[in-house]
């Protein structure tokens, strides 16, 4: 079982920066694809951002030009730089996993969420 640990959350001025951290933790595993996905208030989650085992990645039309995301693979962690953030940006941010683990079976694994708040 892989445990998943978001932090880097908090309180941004519009036209601010945040970056979240999400580091997996368990043992005999290999991630493969990580992904960051938002929850706003009274709307369902969506993907955000995601990132392959080589490092190709991929970006709602939303937040493309002002998010990036990246992952070390030796700290098996996933961070979301956020560049220029708007109120809409506002919601739970959390992320997801895709690893193999024992005799190569898949699992996904979710954190448990970080709180991001875009307000003046």
């Amino acid at each position: 079982q892989v445990q998943l640990v978001e932090s880097g959350g908090g309180l941004v001025q519009p036209g601010g920066s945040l970056r979240l951290s999400c580091a997996a933790s368990g043992s005999d595993f290999s991630i493969n694809a990580m992904y960051w996905y938002r929850q706003a208030p009274g709307k369902q989650r969506n993907l955000v951002a995601a990132i392959s085992s080589g490092g190709s990645t991929d970006y709602a039309d939303s937040v493309k030009g002002r998010f990036t995301i990246s992952r070390d693979n030796a700290k098996n962690t996933v961070y979301l730089q956020m560049n220029s953030l708007k109120h809409e940006d506002t919601a739970v941010y959390s992320c997801k996993a895709d690893y193999t683990a024992g005799r190569g079976i898949s699992f996904i694994s979710w954190g448990q969420g970080t709180q991001v708040t875009v307000s003046s």
